[in-house]
């Protein structure tokens, strides 16, 4: 490119980047790091963003993906995403000092999912299979006591064996927009399926789908900072896609292609709710590097949610 940076709008949206579970899984790392010393473990990802995950290991986490790798004595901190109840209860059983990171949105669903199996209610669970949340909320149930459904088509497939005595959840980070999809063919087909309450979707995918639903039209193109294993990230790719914008998923301002930009006079930028700040910061000033920039951000709601840290660890 010549020495003469053409211009760029820059659509910035908000709400975007961290979330209070994310905020809260990272602090109760960094606390406990403050309380035992290094080494602190942590039983998978804590949130799904490489950036977090190698800045809490410069400061002395170590991130193992079973339990068997925690030596004894050690401190262990669980995923933002949930465990199995099986987790905790042998982490007990070692003698381990352990800490819960699970969103409490993610609590909240795993709290649901016992009250409904209690009450004799087999549950539809909608989900990716795989995910770390969906395998948690499974490992809270006796098995058999869920089906997972991925997909408009799996819930027209689904064949529970009391198809009157149903209810339904659902994982925290899935598109809005699907849900509603699949949700609308499982009440078509069981009419008197229970609904858990208030939606599952958690507050900031559904606020962060809406910020790029706002952008997307007004924009030639959405880059989304996010980790490719990262649910609600990915979402956002898909959300901006469905409004007609190319969009890419990217984990730094080096992962830009700029042949991406051809052509684009406007760029809409978001992060998912694992990506820090300063990643958006990062690819502002990759993308300034290349054009002359002009920033707008975009609000379609404020967030002001704040969760409390587990016990012991508010004074640390």
């Amino acid at each position: 490119m010549s020495g003469i940076r053409p211009p760029l709008d820059l659509l910035i949206a908000a709400p975007r980047g961290f979330c209070a579970g994310v905020d809260r899984a990272i602090r109760i790392v960094e606390l406990a790091i403050g309380k035992y010393g290094a080494p602190v473990y942590v039983r998978h990802e804590i949130v799904h963003n490489k950036f977090v995950v190698d800045s809490l290991k410069a400061k002395g986490a170590i991130f193992v993906d079973e339990l068997d790798q925690v030596p004894d004595g050690a401190p262990v901190v669980f995923s933002a995403h949930g465990v199995p109840k099986a987790i905790p209860a042998k982490a007990a059983e070692r003698g381990l000092d352990y800490l819960d990171a699970t969103c409490p949105l993610v609590s909240k669903v795993h709290r649901q999912a016992e009250r409904l199996v209690a009450s004799g209610k087999h549950i539809l669970f909608i989900g990716h299979a795989g995910h770390p949340e969906v395998i948690g909320t499974f490992g809270q149930v006796p098995e058999g006591a869920m089906t997972l459904v991925e997909t408009v088509e799996d819930a027209e497939a689904v064949a529970p064996a009391d198809p009157a005595n149903l209810a339904f959840l659902t994982q925290t980070t899935l598109s809005v927009d699907d849900t509603a999809a699949v949700l609308g063919v499982l009440k078509r087909r069981f009419p008197a399926i229970l609904a858990p309450g208030p939606d599952d979707i958690c507050y900031a995918t559904s606020n962060r789908q809406s910020a790029v639903k706002a952008i997307a039209p007004l924009v030639d193109l959405v880059l989304v900072i996010g980790a490719p294993n990262s649910s609600n990230s990915l979402r956002l790719v898909e959300v901006a896609e469905r409004n007609g914008t190319p969009a890419y998923l990217v984990q730094r301002g080096d992962d830009l292609d700029f042949a991406w930009f051809a052509g684009a006079r406007s760029v809409g930028i978001t992060a998912g709710a694992s990506a820090p700040e300063l990643l958006v910061r990062e690819l502002v000033d990759r993308i300034a590097e290349h054009f002359e920039v002009s920033e707008r951000e975009v609000e379609t709601v404020a967030e002001q949610v704040v969760f409390k840290l587990p016990r012991g660890l508010e004074a640390a």
